[in-house]
This record gives structure tokens, C-alpha cells and sequence, in this order.
């Protein structure tokens, strides 16, 4: 385990590709609509987290489901032990940014994941022991 506190944040996947983005990791379960592999500029594509078919279908992410549909996610989390450990790897060599293709900035998966690691580094003291920035990336 590291004393280091890793540096998760989250931006979309449509914004520019920034070297200030450290680790560029697209948590879509779909590829983005429109973009091109090559302009993604991505380290990873961790389709494995993101939230199942069903439940992001049943969300289509309308804001009245926003708090059902955190709790359902974070109980499919608990679950994906493999997507979290590689994760886990890529915050201990740096900053690492979450990428998802949503519209909508405050309503999306990839905040329910952020904040999901940075209580599991509370809880666990684990590979992800410190609380990461969830803030957007510049």
C-alpha cells in the first residue's frame, strides 16, 4: 500500500485530450457516438465498470432516478473486483482521468465510480486509501 494520494478526476470523453489528464480511462459499457479511437487519445477502456445494460437503460439518465440509480450502481461495484484492481494500478503511477460520454456533467456514472473509490479509500485504506479529487479536469 501507498502513503501517495491519487488524483482521480472526471471529464468528458468529447472534451480535448489534455497532458494534464494523466492516465485517460473511458468507463463507457458503449463506444462514444461520433468519436474516433485516435482522438480519444485513451490509456484504457474500462467498459467492465461502467453500470450494466439494464440498469442504465432503466436510468436513461433522468435526474428523479439519480439517487436510485447511485445506490443500484454502487451495489453493482462491489462486484467488479478485476476492473477495480486495474484501476487501482493506474491511480498508484499517477493521475488518473474517468472518462464518460454523458450529456448531462452532474448526473453520469463516472461521479458515482469517483466517489465510490474515494469511500472504498476511506473504509479500506487500500490501493485507493486516499480520497481522490472528483473535481473536473481542466
Amino acid at each position: 500500500m501507498t502513503n501517495a494520494t491519487p488524483d482521480l478526476h472526471v471529464k468528458r470523453v468529447y472534451d480535448p485530450p489534455a497532458t494534464s489528464d494523466g492516465a485517460r480511462v473511458l468507463v463507457d459499457r458503449l463506444w462514444p457516438r461520433g468519436l474516433r479511437k485516435e482522438d480519444a487519445a485513451l490509456t484504457l477502456w474500462l467498459k467492465e465498470i461502467a453500470a450494466s445494460t439494464a440498469l442504465r437503460q432503466w436510468f436513461g439518465h433522468d435526474p428523479a432516478r439519480w439517487a436510485e440509480f447511485q445506490a443500484l450502481y454502487r451495489e453493482e461495484l462491489k462486484t467488479k473486483d478485476e476492473p477495480l484492481k486495474a484501476l487501482a494500478a493506474l491511480l498508484r503511477q499517477g493521475r488518473v482521468t474517468l472518462l464518460y460520454g454523458a450529456r448531462d456533467t452532474a448526473h453520469n456514472h463516472a461521479l458515482v465510480l469517483a466517489s465510490f473509490i474515494a469511500d472504498a479509500q476511506h473504509r479500506r485504506g487500500s490501493a485507493l486509501s486516499a480520497a481522490p479529487s472528483t473535481r473536473p479536469a481542466r
